[in-house]
């Protein structure tokens, strides 16, 4: 799924940013750079706090995987930053925990605080970002084992997915004023 979520921008050879609790597992191919939370700030190839030593509008592609969060203001000032990241048209990509999913027990105590849904779309529109309209709902929901399927809305599964695009407006253009006409035998003065 993470591997999907970094291919998901339409040019292809964009690099892309993971950001996720740990360095465990494979990274997918490509261009990319995959960070690990650790204290304030992020390791991995580089170790770094916010705001993250890249260039402005240089990734097609970024997931939030479960990223530790104290409040609104941090989470905020991660999106902000995932906003200027991205180009014009590129994806984010959230995986979060379900606050309403019986799971929650589990990950009690690990420094990750689930939100609903709704709070994260609202912090990426804030940011600048157009969330898609519903969440996925992805992983086990009453059995130990994950579904394959995708739920159509968080409802009581492990974590969801929740999408959102960077979009620019365009410029609109502005035609050219014609002359001023003045009707024949009027004084102009």
């Amino acid at each position: 799924m993470v591997a999907d979520a970094l291919a998901a921008h339409p040019v292809i050879g964009l690099p892309w940013l993971w950001l996720s609790p740990s360095l465990a597992g494979e990274s997918p191919e490509g261009r990319g750079l995959r960070l690990a939370a650790s204290g304030p700030g992020w390791s991995g190839a580089i170790r770094c706090g916010l705001p993250l030593p890249l260039a402005s509008e240089s990734l097609g592609a970024i997931v939030l995987q479960h990223v530790p969060g104290e409040g609104p203001g941090e989470a905020a000032a991660l999106l902000e930053e995932c906003v200027r990241l991205l180009v014009p048209g590129g994806r984010l990509a959230l995986l979060a925990l379900n606050p309403l999913s019986p799971y929650r027990l589990r990950w009690r105590g690990r420094r990750l605080i689930a939100r609903d849904p709704i709070v994260w779309r609202r912090r990426m529109a804030d940011a600048g970002l157009t969330p898609e309209p519903a969440a996925q709902g992805i992983g086990p929901q009453w059995s130990p084992t994950a579904s394959p399927t995708l739920q159509s809305a968080a409802g009581l599964r492990a974590a969801f997915l929740q999408r959102a695009e960077k979009r620019a407006v365009p410029m609109t253009p502005i035609r050219p004023r014609l002359p001023l006409a003045i009707a024949e035998g009027v004084p102009a003065a």
